[in-house]
């Protein structure tokens, strides 16, 4: 209690406070280390300047943590459905996709722009979402983390419902369409660069061992369902959004 006031009130960090209570709905005891989670290695940032002062091992834990939580909550509230239900389910729920709109709806954008020098991709809002629940982790434990993660983020801002009928896993698409029809359907990784101090994947789909269309994006897996998306399109197979 002692600090969460210093930290709201006398801490030099105490703007981050309030930021962070207004995303969280409460002030975290270690300041520093959920000020970390927005620190993405790729900012120009005179505070980011070694690779374990940057949010990758946040993200990294985040990322694990968060998997579990789902996989436990969709166990319970789907008891009757299998494990293909559940592992797509999941899937669409910690996918880069739905997290970076889940950052936004809570206003991780705000916080994370204060930190960012250079130029803020809409992807650094799932990793800082991420590095955010590996921070939670490693303050709360398990249990406090996942049922604040079910009630004030899952249940809030994610309809789940409205997820299990919808699909935009374009390269899953792509691939039974393929596997339908007796075509051959593969992913090339054509070139690798730096852009904005950032890697960045350049992705193209072959059919048959010919190559039909390619994209880019900052996220290998995002490249590939950009082009997937594309490839259907040129394809004319009906996507299901």
């Amino acid at each position: 209690m002692i600090r969460t006031f210093y930290n709201y009130y006398l801490s030099p960090e105490k703007e981050l406070a309030k930021n962070l209570k207004s995303v969280l709905g409460f002030v975290p005891n270690n300041i520093r280390l959920f000020k970390l989670a927005f620190f993405h290695k790729s900012m120009n940032n005179s505070e980011v300047r070694s690779k374990s002062n940057n949010n990758e091992r946040l993200e990294y834990l985040g990322d694990s943590v968060l998997s579990t939580i789902v996989a436990e909550y969709l166990y319970k509230k789907y008891p009757g459905r299998d494990e293909g239900f559940l592992t797509k389910m999941r899937s669409k729920i910690v996918k880069r996709k739905t997290l970076n709109k889940v950052a936004e709806k809570m206003g991780i954008d705000i916080i994370l722009s204060r930190y960012t020098q250079g130029k803020m991709s809409y992807s650094m809002l799932g990793n800082a979402f991420e590095a955010l629940i590996g921070a939670l982790y490693i303050e709360y434990g398990y249990e406090k983390t996942k049922n604040y993660v079910i009630a004030k983020i899952l249940m809030k801002y994610l309809d789940v419902h409205e997820l299990e009928r919808s699909d935009d896993n374009y390269k899953s698409q792509l691939l039974e369409w393929g596997q339908k029809e007796g075509r051959q359907v593969s992913y090339k990784l054509v070139s690798k660069y730096k852009l904005d101090k950032r890697d960045r994947f350049k992705i193209a789909v072959f059919l048959d061992g010919e190559k039909i269309c390619h994209a880019e994006d900052f996220n290998k897996k995002s490249a590939e369902q950009i082009a997937s998306s594309t490839a259907l399109k040129n394809l004319n197979i009906r996507r299901i959004q």
